[in-house]
């Protein structure tokens, strides 16, 4: 057992190792082996683990490998519903969605990262890698670097290590951009109430972005338009930018917030 689940109650320990099945199956493991590798358990504790969320409907077998089950879909359905700033701003969103043709995203900072609370796609049928649900690390996305423009230099460092850290997979530009201009960037960004990812993120993909504040004045989230580089040439992205700070600014409207 990790230290982490040293501390946890021994009563509650099953609980929080079928979490921990689940999140690891969430991750790409799907075989015993692999889950039993990630959480740290036996093969015979796993399999009990396994067999009692694939008959409760959070896992679902096929052909010897795991995936997430249908009560999983089910709940996070209901606790999408139940978030109030998805139901304030999906009306934004979509008439922002409308009006541009292009991919919205909300998200939210969840620690180091952004999670993507809702997306309307956009009427040109381009398909990106960002999904709700998704997390990124808030330094590499337009939408993550408008939940940090209050921050201070110090975090903006430690983000933008830790997201430069994480940048992994296909689709990326060789360097990433160098800290000094990086700040130059948030600098700019914090100024301006907005701002931008120029392919910094997702090769090939640029947005626009605005924070979302809430009746305190605390950025509590941010939205941004996204498209293919092809409809996003840097004039487009200067012309979207009063839409898109508006948008968000309607938004913290209705969640309370007063300029």
């Amino acid at each position: 057992m990790n230290e982490q689940n040293k501390n946890i109650p021994t009563g509650a320990q099953a609980l929080f190792r079928g979490l921990a099945v689940i999140d690891a199956v969430a991750e790409g493991a799907v075989t015993l082996q692999r889950i039993g590798d990630v959480i740290g358990c036996t093969r015979s504790t796993t399999h009990r683990l396994v067999s009692a969320l694939v008959q409760a409907n959070y896992l679902r077998a096929s052909n010897g490998e795991y995936q997430l089950g249908s009560r999983l879909i089910e709940l996070g359905f209901r606790a999408r519903a139940q978030v109030p700033l998805i139901q304030i701003a999906r009306q934004h969103l979509c008439a922002l969605s409308e009006c541009c043709g292009d991919t919205i995203h909300l998200g939210v900072r969840e620690e180091d990262d952004v999670f993507y609370l809702d997306k309307v796609a956009g009427s040109r049928g381009l398909e990106m890698r960002s999904r709700i649900g998704m997390r990124m690390p808030l330094a590499l996305t337009g939408v993550g670097k408008a939940l940090m423009l209050d921050l201070d230099e110090t975090e903006w460092a430690r983000l933008y290590d830790a997201g430069v850290s994480r940048r992994t997979g296909p689709g990326l530009r060789d360097e990433f951009t160098p800290w000094s201009d990086y700040l130059a960037q948030l600098k700019r960004y914090a100024a301006g109430g907005y701002s931008l990812d120029l392919e910094e993120n997702e090769l090939g993909i640029r947005c626009v972005a605005a924070p979302i504040r809430d009746a305190s004045g605390a950025i509590v989230a941010a939205l941004s338009v996204a498209s293919a580089i092809t409809y996003m040439p840097e004039s487009r992205l200067e012309e979207l930018r009063p839409g898109v700070v508006d948008a968000a600014r309607a938004i913290s409207f209705d969640l309370g917030w007063r300029p």
